[in-house]
């Protein structure tokens, strides 16, 4: 299939954009800085909705470790999934958050009991409860993007999501 014309521009667009950044020495955004930590628990809640398996496997990919944290199953991916953060083996470092709105600011209070102090909820599941509760426990709270585009390198979905969000000023 031949590319189209605008297809060619997004390529263009993307590889110019992909050397300048690559050139430049931008400090990283708050976002970026979150994928530095080492020991991840990647929370969703399969029964309702599919569980975040894009973040969980691409952390994996990169050597982090990471634990499945859903109460509705106990198994994720073939790996043990835990119920809470209670029964992980060991503390985590980086919470990512992709549950039905609902449990979101229980999750928060977790993380904030248990000392987590970076918390990733996923684009569309945070509160404004939630956001606050995360504010007054110090937390530092990514919301309003989806993990994915910073975990996925190349031209892809999440990697076009990633340019339209880094010239909107949004990154």
């Amino acid at each position: 299939m031949m590319p189209t014309p605008f297809h060619c521009r997004v390529i263009f667009l993307y590889r110019v954009h992909s050397n300048r950044s690559r050139a430049s020495h931008v400090m990283p955004s708050n976002y970026e800085t979150f994928f530095t930590l080492g020991r991840f628990g990647v929370i969703g809640r399969s029964q309702a909705k599919p569980f975040p398996l894009i973040s969980y496997r691409r952390l994996k990919a990169l050597g982090k470790t990471v634990f499945a944290i859903d109460p509705s199953t106990d198994r994720i991916d073939g790996d043990r999934a835990y119920p809470d953060l209670a029964a992980l083996p060991g503390p985590v470092e980086g919470l990512i958050i992709e549950t039905p709105k609902t449990e979101t600011r229980d999750w928060i209070a977790a993380a904030a009991a248990a000392g987590i102090r970076d918390v990733w909820v996923h684009q569309g599941h945070d509160t404004q409860e939630a956001v606050t509760l995360a504010k007054e426990q110090g937390i530092n709270l990514r919301t309003g993007t989806c993990a994915v585009m910073y975990l996925e390198p190349g031209l892809s979905y999440h990697g076009l999501h990633k340019l339209i969000m880094k010239w909107s000023g949004r990154y």
